[in-house]
């Protein structure tokens, strides 16, 4: 996962696993789109290890029929949070089989409708818990072989986890059944249904990727998948492991909550990373890609027994990302991305008051500390020994729980290495060892310039200009020249002019970048050289440059504007929202503002998803676009799934509300609103 959780087990079921193996599963589902229920036949077969006289099963919200027992109607109990079977177990192999409803009210996410032909439902079980949609273990330590076979109407992809046996249509219904081979925690269990088109590659070991986008961005293959198969490659190799699900599936879907999710063999994304060739410069799945592929092995082959040692997975999925990325990228690229960490974890220290192995330890330490301690490891112990112990602990574990002595045990047999001092310093303290890590960085050539750069920060640019010169035109890395333009921020600028020209005529697009987010105010003298930005393979110094040149040319308005009229951008629009923002506010540019008014209000309606809505209602929001139905589809965030989406919308409101005139206009579109927007709008009202 891009973003945390914590998987804490609870008492009762760390003592139920300890009495009962839950084997294999079977289930027979059926997904309704309309009434947003899920309904199911279920078969269990488990074995009970020590006599017990209640077997519970997690289970949210649902409602239960036909429950038997090794084929034999049995007494149970709905507590609405678990389905409990009583009986007095005795050792040996037992069969349970039951029918189910479900109305889940998270876990389950329906997008879009079947009337608009964009309907999709995807599921997302860790943090969220899957016995939401599906009776299973909140526990990940009861780990379990799950085969789904799925109803759902012709004309859809249904995909799951494991190897699709067979897919057979019935009364205008097609059944798609999903069989896996191995165990795996509940968390991991998905569905992902939608209109696909559905891309193939081969791994050199022969294993099957399937690569899912909706059909109108199937031009947008090869720059969202890029080096897929590449990085498969590289993982199954530097791992050392095979990889251990038989097929990889990946699929982007919309208004996911999070980067992506590592689903056993089946990961989703956010369709934020669906990109053309220009997007991938600024918006590569690359990295989210690798990390939720490294996962395949750190989490779902071996799975964190608690939240104390959840950095086994997160750090280890994003140290093998970057490894990955190494691979492609280069060192240099390598080092950059370490260096950013070391000076996030660095100032995160000063406040941070969880270690990594701590269960409620911050994203950034069980990620970025996480990666930082293999980092460490790796390079104390040696590349030929951190592999072995790595490989032998993967093997030794092998669809399992671990924690952090299960890694530090195959250390031990390979190298004499004070792994207690190690987990003192970088597992169990919260200062960042910045001498340990600036020691490491400096084996780069590019991190020794950095480091050069950045000693001169409280010199007069007069005493640096020449080095900095020196430095933008030569090949170092640009993360060097970077933090140049960093230092540069509060000089003059013609005392800077020169440098700015410098950083410009490298072409990298990074760097032109940072160039362009440094200036807010362009002088005359310069404008020549800022609009070169307009034309880079950048979406996002696009934005940026025309926007400020807009905002600093009055007179160079119009030939902007008709620059950048066909300009989309990334798949949230974040150009043609500008555009539309911007052409609005230029005094006789457009005699017929209506249209464009309703094309950009169009964009924060329901019709698209938060991010292309956000990107529309920052900009009606800041340049005073305002009407009933901007407010209604303001208020209608409020009610999204995305939390980070629905907090936009409710900061928003209360600041409308400060204004009397707005606070009469909230209540007068309460009556056009539906009850949940009602509800919401309400209580920000009675605040």
């Amino acid at each position: 996962m891009k973003y945390l959780f914590f998987f804490i087990s609870t008492f009762t079921f760390a003592q139920q696993t300890q009495f009962v193996d839950f084997k294999t599963v079977l289930g027979k589902i059926a997904i309704n789109p309309n009434e947003r229920t899920i309904t199911g036949d279920v078969n269990y077969d488990f074995e009970v290890i020590k006599a017990i006289d209640t077997i519970k099963i997690d289970a949210q919200n649902m409602e239960f029929f036909y429950v038997k027992l090794n084929g034999k109607p049995i007494d149970f109990r709905n507590t609405q949070k678990e389905l409990q079977i009583i009986y007095p177990f005795k050792k040996g192999q037992n069969n349970l089989t039951f029918q189910y409803l479900a109305k889940p009210k998270q876990t389950v996410y329906f997008i879009g409708s079947e009337s608009n032909d964009n309907l999709q439902i995807w599921t997302q079980g860790q943090g969220k818990y899957t016995s939401h949609w599906f009776p299973s273990f909140d526990d990940v330590n009861e780990k379990v072989i799950f085969n789904l076979n799925v109803i759902f109407k012709k004309g859809y992809q249904v995909i799951s986890n494991g190897i699709l046996k067979s897919k057979s249509e019935l009364h205008g219904l097609s059944v798609w059944q999903y069989q896996m081979q191995k165990p795996m925690s509940s968390y991991l269990l998905m569905l992902a249904i939608g209109k696909f088109e559905k891309f193939f590659q081969k791994s050199n070991s022969g294993v099957v990727l399937e690569m899912y986008l909706e059909p109108k961005d199937a031009t947008k293959f090869e720059p969202t998948y890029r080096d897929s198969k590449k990085m498969f490659d590289f993982l199954e190799k530097e791992i050392g492991v095979k990889y251990p699900w038989g097929i990889y599936k990946q699929a982007a879907v919309r208004d996911f909550l999070y980067a992506g999710m590592e689903n056993t063999s089946a990961t989703l994304f956010n369709t934020r990373y669906v990109v053309d060739s220009i997007g991938f410069e600024d918006r590569s799945y690359r990295n989210v890609n690798a990390h939720e592929l490294a996962h395949q092995w750190f989490g779902n082959l071996v799975t964190a027994e608690s939240g104390k040692h959840h950095w086994l997975q997160e750090g280890f999925a994003t140290y093998y990302a970057l490894l990955a990325e190494k691979e492609i990228y280069g060192e240099d690229y390598f080092y950059s991305k370490l260096y950013e960490s070391a000076q996030q974890l660095k100032f995160a220290s000063r406040t941070d008051t969880n270690p990594v192995l701590n269960a409620k330890a911050s994203s950034l330490t069980f990620y970025q500390k996480g990666a930082w301690a293999l980092f460490v490891l790796h390079e104390e112990i040696g590349d030929k020994a951190f592999k072995k112990a790595v490989k032998n602990y993967l093997k030794k574990h092998a669809f399992q729980s671990v924690n952090t002595e299960d890694l530090f045990t195959e250390i031990k047999k390979l190298s004499n290495y004070d792994l207690d001092n190690f987990s003192k310093v970088w597992l169990e303290s919260t200062v960042f060892n910045t001498q340990q890590a600036n020691t490491l960085l400096l084996k780069n050539k590019s991190i020794q310039i950095l480091f050069e750069v950045e000693k001169l920060k409280n010199k007069p640019l007069s005493d640096k200009k020449d080095f900095f010169e020196k430095t933008i035109q030569s090949d170092v890395y640009f993360f060097a020249k970077e933090a140049i333009m960093n230092q540069l921020k509060n000089e003059s600028f013609e005392d800077k002019k020169q440098l700015l020209i410098l950083a410009l005529e490298t072409k990298n697009i990074q760097l032109r970048q940072t160039v362009a987010t440094s200036l807010n105010e362009i002088l005359e003298s310069f404008r020549a050289q800022y609009e070169t930005l307009l034309d880079d393979k950048s979406y996002q110094t696009q934005e940026i440059a025309l926007y400020n040149l807009w905002n600093n040319f009055p007179e160079q308005r119009i030939q902007y504007l008709d620059k950048s009229k066909t300009w989309m951008g990334f798949n949230d629009y974040n150009l043609r929202t500008l555009w539309l923002t911007l052409a609005l506010s230029t005094p006789n540019y457009v005699e017929e503002k209506i249209a464009l008014v309703n094309e950009l209000i169009q964009y924060s309606s329901i019709n698209y998803e938060a991010n292309t809505r956000q990107n529309a209602l920052e900009k009606l929001l800041s340049f005073k676009i305002i009407n009933d139905v901007v407010l209604e589809n303001l208020v209608n965030t409020t009610t999204h799934h995305m939390w980070q989406f629905s907090k936009f919308g409710r900061d928003n409101i209360r600041k409308l509300l400060k204004n009397p005139e707005m606070r009469v206009s909230f209540e007068r579109i309460i009556p056009a609103l539906n009850e949940a927007e009602q509800f919401q709008l309400n209580r920000l009202l009675k605040e």
